[in-house]
């Protein structure tokens, strides 16, 4: 394997590795977590953090991995040495984030929380993330009750 070659996958492993330890510290994802939301499988996620993959991970998957966690893929192109101004693929700039989300981004990072906090936060996003959605019309009866 050339040096640069090495380097790179270096580079790209280091970027995998603080996205995962990014997920776990401020969403509490584990990695199958941080799998279902990317799309990408955890073998592929664990050959990138060991570097151990033959020829260069497909675009594809980095842009759906990038995605998943709320990162800009052109990190992980210039990790990989790709060209940053020729991209396989740009990625739609995410929607503007509701200014409570933030708020509660904000305390997910605060040392100044406690620990059972962060905890209770943690889980009524996970809760209100995948309580399943009303159909529209049951939403609606309740709307022409009122």
């Amino acid at each position: 394997m050339t040096e640069t070659a090495n380097a790179r996958k270096i580079a790209f492993a280091t970027f995998v590795r603080r996205a995962l330890d990014d997920a776990r510290a401020m969403r509490a994802w584990s990695g199958t977590e941080v799998s279902r939301r990317t799309g990408v499988s955890r073998q592929t996620i664990n050959r990138w953090v060991r570097g151990d993959w033959a020829s260069d991970p497909e675009a594809e998957r980095v842009v759906a991995f990038c995605q998943g966690l709320g990162l800009n893929p052109a990190t992980a192109f210039t990790a990989l040495g790709w060209d940053r101004a020729a991209p396989p693929r740009s990625a739609p700039s995410p929607p503007p984030m509701d200014p409570d989300v933030e708020a509660l981004l904000r305390r997910l990072v605060d040392p100044n929380v406690s620990d059972a906090e962060k905890f209770h936060i943690r889980e009524t996003i996970r809760y209100l993330a995948y309580r399943p959605t009303l159909p529209v019309e049951v939403r609606n009866r309740g709307k022409q009750a009122g």
